[in-house]
């Protein structure tokens, strides 16, 4: 049976996904104490294959531009760029209306305002620094009862095996998504924002090469967006996030790929000329939850657990992966000051340095979703002078630009 190797742990994070990863390699790569104990739980085995190729269907993440740079820090990111996709141009429309904004690359100066990479290549590249690294600690599968606190520890209750055990710790992170079932065990209230909204993903063939250019696109029945991404066997590809109502998602999702690309077509247009191939679809309800509560003493949550956003503006990753961030280099300065890492002092710290970018990065993907998603006439005129305005005013368009760069308003060093 799997058994920790320590008595008591700087930091335990519940959940080995994209982000409680980012977050382990993080506090590594910043911690001054040698060595400090990090250990990761996770549900799910994970996995040793270092040769895994993602197929034609492989779900991918948008990668801002500061994203990369932290990931250029961690020494991460040569790992992951011959698998990313460049953003050169993000093109933004309104389906009927005049008006589009173009924010690109060469404009603000950098080779590129993000990429898309998929799934399987950054975690791999992420489970393979794991299974490198002396210093981190992993138990998997093993399920986590509940956690506890107390005023030298927490307390995480472990099952592996049919066995149970008790984990100690300086600081526990919930990392595992916004449906852990620890969250409602521990009393913690979600607010919740209903778009009346399902989206369908999907990757799509077509037929001129997409350019390296994002497309964001509003309708009537909510937003879309595709995302170039490297061929596949020498087939243009990109993915597909697309915003329907309830009613049509559920035709969309049944739909043979015939009919879908052909309403598809007609929602996009032809900017990348015939749309020729739809891989495998998923759906899901978008909803906007934020957790009333974020840390506690020697508790904190992170990513879907602190809060869940709409995904059609690419925000949400890149968002968790700057608290990883914030987080990591809070914990790591606590241990070289000799300081408890799971003080609510400490960790109320933390919290006020990411507040203003977290309020920030919600705010904009809640409401330029909410204002493309609707007919009113009123936000009709308001939606079109806002892609007119923005290619108008500068200081707008810089302002959109710096969001979907990720550089809207981070504590973060990106130089």
């Amino acid at each position: 049976m799997q058994t920790p190797q320590h008595a008591h742990y700087d930091l335990v994070v519940i959940g080995a996904g994209m982000v409680g990863l980012s977050l382990a390699l993080a506090f590594q790569h910043q911690a001054h104490v040698d060595p400090a104990k990090i250990l990761l739980l996770e549900s799910r085995p994970i996995s040793k294959d270092k040769a895994l190729q993602p197929g034609f269907d492989a779900r991918s993440t948008v990668l801002s531009y500061g994203t990369v740079k932290q990931l250029q820090n961690l020494n991460l990111w040569q790992d992951l760029h011959a698998h990313a996709c460049p953003i050169k141009q993000i093109h933004v429309s309104d389906k009927g209306r005049f008006g589009n904004t173009l924010i690109n690359a060469e404009e603000e100066q950098v080779s590129a305002l993000g990429y898309v990479l998929e799934n399987q290549h950054l975690g791999q590249v992420l489970n393979n620094r794991l299974l490198q690294s002396e210093s981190l600690e992993c138990l998997s599968p093993v399920d986590v009862l509940s956690v506890s606190q107390e005023k030298d520890a927490a307390l995480v209750h472990c099952r592996s095996e049919e066995q149970e055990y008790d984990v100690r710790t300086s600081l526990v992170v919930l990392a595992e998504g916004g449906r852990s079932g620890l969250i409602e065990k521990m009393g913690i209230v979600r607010r919740n924002y209903d778009y009346q909204q399902a989206g369908i993903i999907a990757n799509i063939g077509f037929e001129h090469a997409h350019e390296y250019i994002a497309y964001e696109r509003f309708t009537g029945n909510g937003p879309l967006a595709i995302l170039p991404l490297n061929p596949w066997q020498g087939e243009q590809r990109a993915a597909l996030i697309w915003t329907q109502g309830l009613d049509k998602y559920q035709t969309l999702i049944a739909a043979d790929d015939e009919y879908f690309l052909q309403f598809l077509q007609s929602e996009f247009g032809y900017r990348l000329g015939e749309l020729t191939k739809v891989g495998e679809r998923a759906g899901f309800p978008f909803m906007l939850q934020e957790s009333n509560e974020q840390i506690r003493h020697r508790l904190v949550l992170l990513g879907n657990a602190a809060h869940t956003l709409h995904p059609v503006a690419g925000q949400g990753f890149n968002l968790a992966f700057r608290d990883a961030l914030c987080l990591a280099a809070n914990i790591a300065q606590s241990l070289q000051d000799r300081v408890d890492p799971g003080a609510y002092s400490r960790l109320q710290a933390y919290l006020l340095s990411v507040e203003q970018d977290q309020d920030r990065t919600i705010n904009f993907s809640h409401y330029l979703t909410r204002l493309f998603s609707t007919e009113s006439n009123t936000l009709s005129a308001a939606r079109k002078m806002g892609l007119i305005g923005i290619d108008l005013f500068p200081a707008l368009k810089k302002t959109l630009s710096l969001q979907a760069m990720g550089l809207g308003n981070s504590t973060l060093d990106f130089s």
